[in-house]
């Protein structure tokens, strides 16, 4: 049974067959992220360490951390891009001993992280393309890490299956090559989104199967793709890694924590009950407001994938006697320090010049 280790200085996550499913936060990546990559690029953190933190506390086992930011006063990321990844990944180990998943496209990034993390992090990642296997296995080998493989290669993104599991099986054999053992390769192998193609579900269920079945490996995804462009995004994420779980998917790149209701929206359903001509209790609080009209909370927490991730784990029996299920539906008991935090390093540093 494949087990691939992952390690910060002081702690282990473990993705494999026999184990519960490994939730990677994706949230420290300015992909998309706006706000996120000025303030990187101004050398503010404070958005990084409050997602740190409010992942572990959701329930991550991994934090990914991608340094991909276009700075408006230098575009060459070859250049911005490995001294931000070093920052981070500092910033990040110092906050939480939750080991790490070192992302990028860009090659002198990946080994600037790999120089300065602790214990034995993800490495994300490898695809079958010549030049990327050409330079990212050495470093896996080098730096005795796992990596995310990927299944496209210089062809592109095939929408065939086995094509995919092809390219994955190239990863694996080329690997090998180096003596990298198929357990330290987890593959992707390339979530669709549903709307655009019906078949992607059971495509990718069956894909999963075959890669444990024949080549011995873990696999994970971007759990989010399958539901992009749809309505109701969490509902479909929902339903989707569970079945992904039972088909033989080890874990996955996602985003454990559901993200509080934004000040825009209490007031827009505040003036809605005014106008309709509820008149609400003067002394009425936020975080009261918002749960009676099913906003969510004003708060960050886990999020409704984890739930199913926890329900799965259970029905799977990935969870001993219950205990995560349990301990994930007691009342939450606020706290200055998310689990698996470190005392003392917060305030949104800013680089020093």
């Amino acid at each position: 049974m494949a087990r691939t280790i992952v390690e910060s200085q002081s702690k282990t996550a473990v993705i494999g067959f026999d184990e519960p499913f490994c939730v990677i936060g994706e949230r420290i990546n300015p992909t998309g992220r706006k706000k996120l990559a000025s303030e990187l690029e101004s050398g503010n953190f404070t958005t990084v360490e409050t997602d740190a933190l409010a992942q572990v506390e959701a329930g991550a086992n991994i934090l990914d951390i991608n340094a991909g930011v276009v700075y408006n006063s230098n575009p060459n990321p070859n250049e911005t891009e490995p001294p931000l990844m070093v920052e981070l990944v500092n910033l990040v180990q110092n906050l939480t001993d939750v080991p790490l998943c070192i992302d990028s496209s860009v090659p002198a990034a990946l080994e600037a992280g790999l120089e300065v993390a602790q214990g034995r992090p993800l490495l994300n990642s490898v695809t079958g393309e010549e030049d990327r296997l050409e330079f990212v296995l050495p470093l896996v080998k080098k730096y005795n890490v796992p990596v995310v493989a990927i299944s496209n290669d210089d062809t592109g993104i095939s929408e065939d299956p086995d094509v995919r599991f092809m390219v994955a099986k190239k990863i694996v054999e080329r690997a090998a090559d180096f003596n990298i053992p198929a357990h330290d390769i987890v593959v992707d192998p390339l979530v669709m989104p549903i709307g655009a193609m019906a078949t992607a579900g059971n495509q990718v269920f069956t894909l999963v199967r075959k890669l444990r079945e024949e080549l011995g490996v873990n696999t994970t995804c971007g759990a989010s793709n399958v539901s992009f462009g749809l309505p109701n995004r969490h509902g479909i994420n929902n339903a989707f890694l569970p079945m992904a779980m039972g088909a033989g998917m080890t874990s996955a790149i996602m985003n454990p924590v559901a993200l509080p209701v934004t000040s825009k929206k209490i007031e827009e359903k505040r003036t809605q009950i005014e106008n309709a001509g509820i008149k609400l209790p003067v002394d009425l609080d936020q975080e009261t407001f918002v749960k009676i009209f099913g906003l969510g909370s004003t708060k960050s927490a886990p999020g409704k994938e984890m739930e199913a991730i926890r329900a799965a784990n259970l029905l799977t029996n990935n969870d001993p006697h219950g205990a995560s299920w349990i301990q994930f539906n007691k009342p939450s008991s606020s706290g200055n320090q998310a689990p698996g935090g470190r005392s003392g390093r917060r305030g949104g540093r800013r680089r020093t010049s």
